[in-house]
Formats: C-alpha cells, structure tokens, sequence
C-alpha cells in the first residue's frame, strides 16, 4: 500500500502512476474520503476534550454538593455524538481502505516509460545464440522422444497444464532444483527456507496478490487458504508484524517450492508444453533491505539469478520492464529471458523486483537502525533464481543433438549422478 501523506502531497502523480499499469483510480473519493475521516477525528477529539472537561467538573459539582444534572445530561449527548461519530470514522476508514488496497504501486523513477510490453527496454545480453547442423526440435518433440515428460497422462491425472516427470526427465528437475538451492546458499549467501505450499488470505494480502489477483488463484474454501502462486508469499510473510534489527539487513532468503496459477483468462498464449503450465517448479530469492540501498540490492538480486543462467551455459537476455508492464506491487523489475531454439523465442524465467514499502506497509514490516531513530518500514526484493519450467525448455531444445541425446551442462553433471547426456529411458 501507498502511504496515505505521500498520496495527499502527490495525488496526481499517484493517479497519473497508476494509469500507466493501467488501473483507474477514483483520486477524488479517495481524498475525500480521507479529509473526512480527518475531520471526523478531529470533531471527536473537540468532543472528547469537552467531555473530559465536564467530568471533571461533574465531580466537583458532586464533591460540593451541588446539582450536576444538567452538565451530565450534556455530556450523555456528548458521549452519544462520539459514539455516532467513530461510527461514521470505521465505515469511512473501511471504504477508504477498500480504495487503497486497490491503488498499485508507484513506478521507480528509472523505470522505462511506456504503454505496453513492447516498450520494454533490453538491458543486456549473455553468450550466442546456438547453430545447429540441423533443424533443432522443440522440447515437446525431444522429451517424447526421450520419454522424460509425459503431458498426456498428466491432463488425465488433473487437467490440461499439469506434467507428469518421468525417469531422466524427474531426475533433471530435482538437479536443477538442488543445483539453484546449493548455488544461492553456497555462493550468494542466501538462507534456505522450505516453506508451507499453501497461505492464508493474510499472507497473500501482504504481498500484493490479493484481492486484485484471486481468479489466477487456487482457493481451498473450507479451510480458507490458497495454493501459493510462488514462495514470495510465505517467504516475504515470515516477518510480517515484526520489527528487524537494522544491523542485520539486508536479509536474504532462498526458497524451492512448488508454485500454482490457474492462468484465468490466458488460455490459447503460449499454453504449449512447458510454455505455460498451472503448476511448476521454482526456486525464489527474498531480501528485506534498507531503503538507502534497495537498489544496489536489485542489481545484486539480478546478478545472482544471472549466475544461474551463466553456470548452465544458456543465451540470455535481461530486460528492464515498462510501467505499463509492471506488477502491480513492483516499483522497478527486470526480467531474465533465456532463447529456445526450438520454439524461436525468448522465454522469460525470471522477474527480479524491488517493491520499496509498498509489501511492507502492508505486512507491518520494520526495522529498527540508529539509536533513538523511530522505527521505519523495511524495502522488500524478490527474484526468481529460477523456475525450472521454462529452464527446462531452453536445456532441451540448446542441448539436444543429431542423434537424439541431450547434452548434460557440467555444472549439472554431479547432480545427475555423473551422467553426461539424457537418453532414452
């Protein structure tokens, strides 16, 4: 959420900045409904003053032996008006929030101007495109081949969109995943964390999915949870309503889960194979940060997702995203986008984003710095570090070769107990 002063001072901007991630916003109920609830609590504290005023007069008018009646008949009035009036203030507060809860995140300052994706920025490219001696398949065509993935029977077990991992193919998925996990806390210094895959409404309020987001969920209505849409959730949630030593930050997490997104409304884009899928694998990057640095940590956020992609030996590009293509919690995101030869296209396996205090503010996360200083709200950070959906598809169709093996990167060849190419199983 928005800081409430920071949308009196700058309500244009606020609107202009939400029109651009393509929000409509009612800037002018908003303020005011906000003067009016200020001038109701003000109106209560005149009263609650008055009040406070005649108690003390009531008994000394009793002590004295004197008739009060009159000055207690006020007041029952008085008490009846603030009664009415905090009244008046929750309804107000509860539609002012209803309002706010809505208004996404303001764009970092840095961030590219634009009215779609197509007025993204591209930042930066790694390694060459791979040539081939041949016309290079697609990962559908080389895992059937291989018999490592298996969409068929996974749309017979659960639905469209669900994979069954089979053989080599299983085996690659828990390389990449332990590969992802021992780099981020060998290397990079993150700490694992193996969280819950399911969240109460809370926790995903917290982080911005909801209530904006809750079609693209998986809801558990009984129990009122959801599947988590990525270990953001439960990650960034662990210290909601805390206070952190500012001695310590930044913090930095490292989480594998499994992630679930009904993907409303997306049917018919890019819903081939792995392209698109309603349950997947990945491993998240968290960091709670001050604020005076939460953008070197962006850049360090990115270059630790990027050494991922480096060690597997994949072409890559890193784009910076548009307002207009921005989340709706987002100040500022790359994404990381590897090539697919087989597909002839790039494939995005990671979005790197700083969100300031907009997740804070909504989670109650602070931190305590320099003696005295009031506690202030946290930066949060997240990464992907990376999914393994579309990782996988880069692998397969950069990796495949002439005879119909793929090539295992040597970085996963000890996770793959020493093999050095997928055959058939």
């Amino acid at each position: 959420m928005l800081d409430m002063q920071r949308i009196r001072e700058n309500p244009e901007i606020i609107k202009q900045a939400a029109l651009s991630k393509n929000c409509v916003i009612d800037m002018d109920e908003i303020l005011r409904l906000d003067a009016l609830r200020r001038g109701s609590i003000s109106q209560v504290e005149v009263l609650k003053n008055q009040r406070n005023a005649a108690s003390q007069e009531i008994g000394k008018l009793k002590k004295e032996g004197k008739d009060a009646g009159a000055l207690v008949a006020q007041m029952k009035e008085v008490s009846d008006s603030i009664k009415d009036l905090d009244a008046a203030i929750k309804q107000t507060e509860e539609s002012l929030h209803e309002l706010l809860i809505r208004l996404p995140n303001v764009p970092h300052t840095s961030t590219p101007k634009g009215s779609s994706a197509a007025d993204n920025k591209i930042v930066s490219t790694w390694g060459e495109e791979k040539t081939f001696s041949f016309e290079p398949r697609d990962h559908l065509q080389i895992a059937s081949a291989l018999d490592i993935l298996d969409f068929p029977r996974g749309a017979k077990i659960t639905g469209a969109g669900f994979c069954v991992y089979k053989g080599q193919g299983a085996l690659l998925e828990r390389a990449l995943i332990n590969f992802f996990l021992d780099t981020h806390t060998l290397k990079n210094g993150y700490t694992e964390i193996f969280p819950p895959f399911l969240a109460n409404r809370q926790s995903h309020f917290g982080t911005g999915q909801l209530p904006k987001s809750e079609e693209q969920m998986y809801y558990i209505g009984a129990d009122e949870l959801f599947c988590i849409p990525t270990a953001e959730v439960p990650v960034t949630n662990l210290h909601r309503d805390e206070t952190l030593d500012g001695g310590r930050l930044p913090i930095k997490y490292c989480a594998y889960s499994a992630c679930f997104r009904r993907e409303a409304g997306s049917y018919g884009k890019d819903t081939k194979g792995f392209l698109r899928v309603h349950q997947f694998n990945k491993v998240e990057l968290v960091k709670f940060a001050d604020p005076a640095t939460s953008y070197d940590e962006l850049e360090t956020l990115r270059a630790d997702a990027e050494s991922i992609l480096r060690a597997l030996g994949l072409y890559y590009r890193v784009v910076a995203l548009c307002d207009a293509d921005l989340s709706f919690a987002a100040a500022k995101c790359y994404d990381l986008e590897v090539w697919a030869p087989g597909e002839k296209k790039w494939l995005e396996v990671s979005s790197c984003s700083n969100f300031e205090d907009f997740q804070a503010r909504r989670m109650n996360v602070r931190f305590k710095g320099a003696s005295g200083a009031k506690p202030a709200l946290v930066h949060t950070l997240n990464g992907s570090g990376v999914a393994t959906a579309r990782i996988l598809v880069a692998l397969l169709e950069t990796y495949q070769t002439a005879q119909g093996f793929v090539c295992i990167p040597p970085v996963l060849q000890p996770y793959m107990h020493g093999q050095t190419e997928i055959g058939r199983n």
